[in-house]
């Protein structure tokens, strides 16, 4: 049972499995700093790692632990596989989580630089990702 949302709209309380899937998934910088930066905006991958300044690789890992617990969702845009904070299905405890997240000043330096760097990220088609490979050629 995940701590998140659930078909039947119930509020569940979390098993000890679940707690320790969302810690786990709060336990490294880069999830928190992927966190911080989706709490201002959904954004693509492209955009993640333009913002963090990490690889496509990095960015994708971390993203689908976070999505795997239940704190990011993600759907289809185009081109692009966008992801934003999983509000809508969260349960309480994760809000309460992502709540305390927002307005932690978590070392402020890195979060403005993250920011600042989102501030510039844009959407780029998959060809100018790199070390990504054409799948035609």
């Amino acid at each position: 049972m995940r701590i998140f949302a659930y078909k039947d709209a119930a509020v569940h309380q979390p098993t000890m499995k679940d707690l320790v899937k969302a810690f786990k998934a709060l336990s490294d910088e880069t999830r928190i700093r992927i966190l911080k930066v989706l709490l201002e905006r959904e954004c693509c991958v492209c955009e993640i790692m333009q913002a963090l300044d990490i690889s496509q690789s990095r960015t994708s890992r971390n993203l689908s632990v976070l999505e795997n617990a239940g704190f990011v969702r993600s759907r289809r845009n185009g081109l692009w596989k966008v992801y934003s904070i999983n509000q809508q299905e969260m349960g309480n405890h994760a809000n309460r989580l992502t709540e305390w997240l927002r307005g932690a000043a978590i070392d402020e330096q890195v979060v403005r630089q993250d920011r600042e760097r989102l501030s510039h990220a844009v959407r780029v088609g998959p060809k100018a990702v790199p070390g990504r490979r054409n799948p035609k050629h």
